[in-house]
């Protein structure tokens, strides 16, 4: 989870990730933003993020993020 919080912070510096849950509803991270998170995670954590993936729910806080990392790791 910490690797998440880092590649996060470098993304959008100004966030509490270990509180917030509303990332791309309060605007946190916009679309730019998701898809290089998106290129981020797939080579930090060595998975494939499907499209179907990429929704508010698995987005909108590191919590759901490392959930969806941890689910996609295991499916490799």
């Amino acid at each position: 989870m910490e690797r998440l919080i880092r590649i996060l912070e470098d993304i959008q510096p100004e966030v509490d990730y270990s509180t917030c849950t509303d990332l791309v509803d309060g605007h946190y991270l916009d679309s730019l933003s998701i898809i290089s998170l998106v290129a981020e995670l797939e080579d930090e954590f060595d998975i494939t993020i499907p499209t179907v993936e990429i929704i508010t729910e698995n987005f909108n806080s590191a919590e759901s993020l490392w959930k969806m990392i941890l689910r996609l790791q295991e499916d490799e």
